[in-house]
């Protein structure tokens, strides 16, 4: 299967067109800027200094410049319009896996390069946490337009994992604690895992994020994890450590497997009221995902 690059990605801006990471707005609100108060914090960007004038805030008076041009100033603020979007790639090597028209780690590479055009496209400003196959993790501090996306979409195509190795079992948890002290309040964070590592620790780590933030889980599915292997034997494993597998004698099992870690994962979302959507292998994600992004759920 061919893994995406970094040509592929960029051209994957043409399929972010006419979707929105946050809900559509009355005329009044798209006046007032680019996005409305629903956001649980908003940050003050500095804008220039003036004359005070009575029954301006005391607390903004510039003492420096005040001091240097011997009349009293004030600092000028004007509201952040511009909302921090992270994306949280949990690239690690058991992305390697697909049995049908992609990767995990390919259809992750392409629903983040969707999500990063959308966001930038709004308004937004793009920032990433990528882990690799070597649980090594990169930071992308937010940036607006194409200064975010392009070094993130590099980021990405280094990262994904290039054969099968040793899972580390611990990508995900690292990626959320490295994110937790770089947010600003009032953040979208967008997780893109197959979430074969979610715990407790993840748990407790989302829900200390989504305090004063904004969550949406992606979560990437192979046909062959929830439906089993097909009758026959077969053998899997890693190089060195393979061992045969009879479809029939292991299908049960397989799928009990498979539906007791998708119920924990949902559980999990809907302790912390986290929207979900899952992405499939077997479908472009050109089709799949900017339909899964007007649902209600993930309307901000």
């Amino acid at each position: 299967m061919i893994q995406p690059d970094l040509v592929e990605l960029v051209a994957l801006r043409g399929a972010a067109h006419d979707i929105a990471l946050h809900a559509r707005k009355p005329v009044l609100a798209r006046l007032q800027g680019a996005h409305r108060s629903a956001q649980r914090g908003r940050g003050l960007e500095f804008e220039e200094v003036r004359l005070y004038t009575p029954g301006d805030d005391a607390r903004n008076i510039d003492w420096r410049v005040t001091a240097r041009r011997g009349q009293a100033h004030t600092k000028l603020f004007r509201e952040e319009r511009e909302r921090p979007v992270w994306i949280v790639a949990d690239l690690h090597v058991g992305l390697y896996f697909g049995s049908r028209l992609q990767l995990k780690s390919a259809l992750l590479l392409r629903a983040a390069a969707i999500l990063a055009w959308v966001a930038t496209m709004d308004g937004d400003r793009l920032g990433a946490v990528i882990s690799d196959a070597n649980n090594q993790v990169s930071i992308f501090p937010p940036r607006s337009r194409e200064a975010g996306v392009l070094p993130v979409l590099e980021g990405l195509v280094q990262a994904q994992p290039k054969q099968p190795g040793e899972e580390s079992f611990n990508n995900l948890n690292k990626l959320l604690t490295t994110l937790k002290p770089l947010l600003q309040p009032g953040s979208l964070v967008l997780v893109l895992s197959d979430f074969s590592a979610l715990d407790d620790n993840s748990e407790t780590l989302l829900a200390n994020i989504s305090l004063h933030n904004d969550i949406r889980l992606i979560g990437l599915v192979d046909p062959l994890e929830y439906t089993g292997l097909p009758d026959g034997s077969y053998r899997a494993g890693l190089p060195g450590r393979l061992w045969w597998l009879d479809g029939n004698r292991t299908r049960r099992l397989w799928q009990e497997k498979w539906a007791a870690r998708k119920k924990y994962v949902d559980d999990m979302a809907n302790r912390l009221n986290l929207p979900v959507i899952r992405l499939d292998t077997a479908n472009p994600v050109t089709e799949a995902l900017p339909q899964l992004l007007r649902e209600p759920s993930w309307q901000i």
